[in-house]
């Protein structure tokens, strides 16, 4: 088969490096890719949001299948507009991407199925969003509604914060668009824990889990970014609270849908804390985590490409996961002033060493992010620069190999959490 992945990112890497290894794949192509990806398959400088040009260059180069990495192409219709040339895609169409695009639709969607969430109200109106925060008294999460590139929550610890939370997104536009709406929630209390399932329209087939560090700081502190490190297996999700999600949120997420006349093919990814009252959807994403999916890819051993033709098909009960047994571990290597500052002013184009010695180590992978090839040299260009993966026979085998192959790795103002899966 001829596929075609779309997007740029770590978690893009780690799907080219996974699909280029599937059985079925004869040649991959990528839009527009990384340089670490460039000997995974061909490179085509075409954004992932260029809708119409992905189109046609899938036409054009007769591609079997197009796998969608991002979200933004997914909320756009991508996959929607490929289905109407008859092209094959992995990934749910516009109506089942707001899940993701669009939070106060997200709200609605897990309040009509009775899926266990913490209360809050929509707003597009400044006036009304403090108004209501003013009668509050409880610590409060402020949510912009549209794309924010996993940003656009603010963790609020008292209705003052939340009330410069609601200007910042509102007033000052600190998320753009996306803060036009916004979601104002209670603050729930415990670990979150990333479960993703591989969803064929009709049933889902659950991952094993995972668990990501939003914060940028060591001991969970500072601001919340797209993700600093992630480890699967989470040891806190139990056989008993699986059972759980399954009947209480993915059975009734997808009923619901149903119901709505939505057909959702492709990623379901839940954020879940685990409250003293059990199980919370936190959100959905319509798409693999990121930095989730480097380690959850490193330990699949069932081919993905397999998979997905399985859901697209609607076939996915004919299908079997299989998972190494070892624990994965996901430490993301980051840019000066990510995390801190707006993206436009973060660090960029400054030179990275190490990365091949890194590589070299057994278990270790390091999937690049945020590069870029500038004069023949690899330089940083975005936020989450790489994430250096590594297996490991247990959590603390796997944080010493992760660890010791992101001390190879060498770029000016480089940022890590020393402490992804736990103390080190």
């Amino acid at each position: 088969m001829k596929i075609l992945l779309i997007g740029s990112g770590g978690r893009e890497h780690a799907l080219a490096w996974k699909i280029k290894a599937s059985l079925l794949c004869d040649a991959l192509l990528i839009a527009p890719g990384n340089p670490g990806m460039a000997d995974l398959g061909e490179l085509i400088p075409i954004k992932s949001d260029a809708i119409a040009d992905l189109v046609k260059l899938a036409i054009t180069r007769q591609v079997d299948l197009v796998v969608v990495g991002p979200e933004d192409p997914l909320t756009l219709g991508l996959v929607d507009a490929l289905a109407e040339k008859t092209i094959r895609a992995f990934g749910p169409r516009r109506a089942g991407a707001q899940l993701e695009g669009d939070k106060s639709f997200s709200k609605k969607i897990m309040r009509e199925a009775l899926i266990p969430t913490a209360e809050g109200r929509s707003f597009n109106n400044m006036r009304s969003a403090l108004s209501y925060v003013e009668t509050r008294t409880e610590p409060l999460v402020v949510k912009a509604s549209g794309l924010a590139r996993g940003k656009g929550v603010i963790v609020c610890r008292d209705p003052v914060e939340a009330m410069d939370a609601v200007r910042d997104m509102m007033e000052k536009k600190i998320f753009g668009t996306a803060g036009q709406t916004v979601v104002i929630e209670e603050r729930l209390d415990g670990p979150e824990i990333s479960l993703l399932a591989f969803v064929d329209g009709q049933s889902a087939y659950i991952m094993e889990s995972a668990q990501d560090h939003k914060r940028i700081g060591d001991k969970d502190t500072g601001p919340n970014t797209g993700g600093m490190g992630a480890f699967s297996p989470a040891p806190l999700l139990t056989d008993e609270l699986l059972v759980r999600v399954q009947r209480e949120i993915i059975v009734p997420l997808l009923d619901t849908l149903k119901r709505n006349e939505i057909e959702y093919c492709g990623i379901l990814y839940i954020g879940l804390m685990l409250t003293p009252g059990g199980p919370k959807t936190l959100e959905f994403n319509c798409r693999f985590g990121d930095p989730e999916a480097q380690g959850l890819l490193m330990r699949l051993e069932t081919d993905i490409v397999e998979v997905m033709l399985a859901c697209i098909d609607g076939k996915l009960d004919g299908i079997t996961l299989t998972w190494k047994p070892q624990t994965a571990v996901c430490v993301v290597l980051a840019s000066e002033g990510y995390g801190w500052k707006p993206d436009d002013q973060v660090t960029r184009g400054v030179p990275i060493t190490g990365i091949e010695q890194a590589a070299a180590m057994p278990d270790v992978q390091v999937f690049h992010a945020g590069t870029a090839m500038k004069d023949g040299q690899l330089v940083t260009s975005g936020g989450r620069v790489l994430g250096v993966c590594a297996l490991g026979a247990d959590l603390a085998d796997a944080q010493k190999k992760a660890y010791a192959a992101a001390a190879k790795i060498h770029f000016p103002g480089m940022q890590l959490r020393h402490d992804i899966g736990g103390a080190t």
